[in-house]
């Protein structure tokens, strides 16, 4: 398979903020270059709480190629009490390119299922509102996720982050009209029934992710994970697809310049 040129890859969700893997400012301006030296383009930093979203916007500031998300995350559902007065006039800044990640995540249940549920309703309600994309994600809750999507009506631009989930879910989520984001999961051995979600998910409907600084793929599985890491998911997709690399390079970052809503 062909390689894709420099420049060709866009990261759709990670976590470089300082503290959330980084350590420091520092640390980020590193992962950052890396991650243009190995051919990523620009990369979507995804907030998780008050905290990290605002950092998120710091980094926006920071580096041109890195575009932010504000949202909370599942696990932190329950500061919405607390940090949603804050957290939602955020949404509307002009380097906020989508609300989330939001949704469930009944694996841990680190926020109670009704908590989650709340927060996710103020999400939906809020991408739509400020017309930015929606992050979702959704860990043993496929019923639980789909149910407010239907309910609420999901955003136009909505994006299963780190899709891991069958041929059945990926149709589900595409019913729906939204994008499925692969992550390195896709390169694990294990990952049978991912690999044939990837392989029947339409070109324009495609994303990539590190989701960094976690699911580093494979051969590197073991280490922290960071956005240089791309190309080689990417490459990981691309076989699952029997697809050629640029091919899906070109495709994804495309799709990641209009389901955010970028400029490139």
């Amino acid at each position: 398979m062909t390689a894709a040129p420099a420049g060709a890859w866009v990261d759709s969700h990670c976590h470089i903020q300082p503290g959330h893997g980084p350590d420091t400012v520092d640390d980020t301006d590193a992962l950052v270059s890396r991650a243009q030296a190995a051919g990523v383009a620009w990369m979507v930093c995804v907030g998780t709480d008050l905290e990290t979203s605002v950092r998120a916007l710091d980094l926006a500031d920071r580096h041109g190629i890195v575009r932010a998300t504000v949202g909370l995350h599942p696990h932190d559902a329950s500061k919405l009490d607390v940090e949603w007065a804050q957290l939602e006039p955020l949404a509307n800044d002009a380097r906020v390119v989508a609300v989330g990640e939001a949704g469930f995540d009944l694996h841990y249940e680190h926020s109670p299922r009704v908590v989650q549920r709340v927060a996710f309703r103020a999400q939906v309600q809020l991408a739509k509102q400020v017309d930015r994309a929606l992050v979702v994600h959704t860990r043993e809750a496929w019923d639980d996720t789909f149910r407010v999507l239907c309910d609420e009506g999901p955003p136009p631009r909505t994006v299963f982050h780190c899709f891991t989930g069958g041929p059945d879910e990926a149709r589900r989520a595409l019913e729906l009209g939204a994008y499925l984001s692969f992550s390195g999961i896709v390169s694990f051995r294990n990952a049978t029934e991912l690999r044939a979600a990837a392989a029947i998910v339409p070109g324009d409907r495609l994303l990539v992710e590190t989701d960094s600084p976690y699911l580093t793929p494979e051969p590197n599985r073991g280490k922290p994970n960071e956005p240089a890491y791309l190309p080689l998911v990417g490459a990981a997709l691309a076989a699952a697809r029997d697809d050629d690399e640029a091919a899906v390079a070109a495709r994804t970052r495309e799709n990641a310049a209009r389901v955010f809503n970028v400029t490139t």
